[in-house]
C-alpha cells in the first residue's frame, strides 16, 4: 500500500520579507554604488533632522525657543528639543554671526565660538552648512513632490485621452521646453519677486519651480501610460464598467510609475543646485538665510589659496549632496527596469 505525501507548503512570508527578498532591492543591494549614495542621503537626512543638536541655537532663535541656555536643546524632556527639531522658528534658520569682520577668520580661530569651519562676512560657516541642509531637503522634497503629483495627474490625462488632448497638452510642453529650464525658472522668479520685494522667497521660488518642472513628469508618464492602457487588465477593467477617473487612479498610474520615480529621485539631487544658483545671481534667499548658495555667493571676494575654506566646505556638501542622489537614482533606475535583471 502506498501513501501520498501531502504537499509541502513554503512558509508564508511577511510583507518586509516579500519587499526585501523581491529581485529589484536584491539588485539595489548588490550595487556598490548605490548603497554608497544611499547611506550617504541618510547620513545628510539625519543632520538635517539634528540640525539643533548638532548647530546649537544661538541669538534669536535661542529667544524663540524660550531657552536661556544652549545645553537646553539637549534635555527631550523640554519643549525646546522637540520644537526645534520639528517646528524651529524661522529665526532658527539665520546663520550665527561671530563678528561684522568682512575678512574671513581660519576656522577654530574666533574665541569662546564654536567654528571648525571658520567664518565668512563674519557668518559662522558650520552653522550654514548645517542649517543649510534643512534648508535644501526641505525644498527639494517640496518642489519635487508638487511637480510630481501635478506632472503624474496630466501626463497620465495625456495619455490616457490621447486625440486632441494629447496634443493640447503635449504642444504646451513643446512651448515650455522651448526655454531653459533655469532661465524659465529665473524669468518667473523676478515675475513674482517684483510684486513682493523684500519679502520671504520660499513661496515664489516653490512656484516658479513647479511652473517650470511639472512637464518632464508629465512626459515621461504619458509614454508609459501609453503602454500600459493597450495591457489585457485595462480592457477587462473597463468591459467590466470601470469608468475613467477610477481605472486611471487604481490601474494605469501605479503601473506607469516606474520610470517617473527614478527621475524624481534624480531630481532631488538638481533642486538645491539650481536654488544655489538662484542665490548666486541674488534671487534666491537675502544675506544671512543658512542656504548653501549664500555661502558661495559669499566666498567670490575670497577665492585665494590662504581662505581655502570659504570655498571648499560649502562645495563639499553641495557635490556630496548631488552625488549621494544622482548614485542612488541611477542604482534605483537600473534596479526597477526589467531588463537588466
Amino acid at each position: 500500500m502506498t501513501t501520498v505525501s501531502s504537499p509541502v507548503t513554503p512558509p508564508k512570508r511577511s510583507r518586509w520579507q516579500t519587499f526585501w527578498q523581491s529581485p529589484g532591492v536584491r539588485k539595489l543591494r548588490r550595487n556598490p554604488l548605490a548603497v554608497s549614495g544611499f547611506v550617504i542621503t541618510i547620513l545628510f537626512f539625519l543632520i538635517a533632522v539634528f540640525a539643533p543638536l548638532i548647530a546649537k541655537p544661538t541669538g534669536n532663535c535661542l529667544r524663540d525657543l524660550n531657552m536661556t541656555t544652549q545645553n537646553q536643546i539637549y534635555n527631550p524632556l523640554g519643549s525646546a528639543f522637540w520644537r526645534g527639531i520639528f517646528a524651529p522658528p524661522q529665526s532658527c534658520y539665520r546663520m550665527e554671526r561671530l563678528s561684522f569682520s568682512q575678512e574671513p577668520a581660519p576656522p577654530n580661530s574666533v574665541p569662546g565660538a564654536f567654528a571648525p569651519f571658520g567664518t565668512v562676512n563674519g557668518y559662522n560657516i558650520f552653522y550654514g552648512l548645517i542649517w543649510g541642509t534643512r534648508t535644501a531637503l526641505k525644498m527639494s522634497f517640496i518642489i519635487v513632490g508638487i511637480t510630481l503629483a501635478v506632472g503624474i495627474l496630466i501626463g497620465a490625462i495625456s495619455g490616457y485621452y490621447g486625440g486632441w488632448v494629447d496634443n493640447l497638452i503635449q504642444r504646451f510642453i513643446d512651448v515650455l521646453y522651448a526655454m531653459p529650464g533655469l532661465v524659465l525658472t529665473v524669468v518667473i522668479l523676478t515675475i513674482l519677486r517684483a510684486k513682493n520685494p523684500g519679502g520671504d522667497p520660499t513661496f515664489p521660488i516653490i512656484v516658479a519651480y513647479c511652473i517650470a518642472g511639472w512637464a518632464t513628469y508629465a512626459k515621461v508618464l504619458r509614454g508609459d501610460v501609453l503602454k500600459v492602457r493597450q495591457l489585457e487588465y485595462v480592457d477587462a477593467a473597463r468591459s467590466l464598467g470601470s469608468r475613467d477617473l477610477p481605472l486611471i487612479l487604481r490601474h494605469i498610474i501605479p503601473n506607469s510609475l516606474t520610470t517617473v520615480f527614478t527621475v524624481a529621485v534624480l531630481d532631488l539631487a538638481t533642486i538645491p543646485l539650481g536654488i544655489a544658483a538662484l542665490s548666486f545671481l541674488g534671487l534666491g534667499f537675502e544675506p544671512g538665510f543658512s542656504e548653501w548658495g549664500q555661502l558661495v555667493d559669499f566666498s567670490r571676494a575670497w577665492l585665494k589659496p590662504e581662505y581655502w575654506y570659504v570655498l571648499m566646505f560649502p562645495a563639499m556638501f553641495i557635490v556630496l549632496f548631488s552625488l549621494a542622489f544622482n548614485l542612488f537614482g541611477d542604482g534605483l533606475r537600473d534596479a526597477l527596469d526589467p531588463r537588466t535583471r
